[in-house]
C-alpha cells in the first residue's frame, strides 16, 4: 500500500500586497507540489467575497490539511495568525518561511 501524501495548507499575508500575494502563495505551492505534497492554496480563491467569507472557507481549509506552510510576513496578518492558532489547537505540523 502507497503511502498517503501529506496536505499542506499555504498561510500568509494577502490584504494589503500587489495582487494578494498570489505570486509568493503560487510559488511556494510549486515547490510543495514538486516535492510531492498535497497542497492547498487559498490564493486560488476569487476575489470579491468579504474578509468573513474568505476565512470560513480557508479555516475549513486548515481543517482538512497535515501541515501548514507559513509564509514570511504572515505574524502581519491576522488572518494567518488565526490559520496558525487554529492549526496549533488541531496539533498540525507548521513550517515557517525563512
Amino acid at each position: 500500500m502507497m503511502a498517503r501524501a501529506l496536505k499542506f495548507y499555504i498561510a500568509g499575508p494577502m490584504t494589503g500586497y500587489p495582487d494578494y500575494n498570489r505570486a509568493a502563495f503560487d510559488a511556494k505551492a510549486k515547490e510543495l507540489t514538486e516535492q510531492g505534497y498535497i497542497v492547498i492554496n487559498p490564493a486560488m480563491l476569487p476575489n470579491g467575497l468579504t474578509q468573513a467569507e474568505y476565512m470560513d472557507i480557508c479555516l475549513a481549509m486548515v481543517r482538512s490539511v497535515d501541515a501548514v506552510y507559513l509564509l514570511k510576513g504572515w505574524e502581519g496578518s491576522a488572518g494567518a495568525r488565526a490559520e496558525y492558532a487554529l492549526a496549533e489547537k488541531l496539533g498540525l505540523m507548521t513550517e515557517v518561511e525563512i
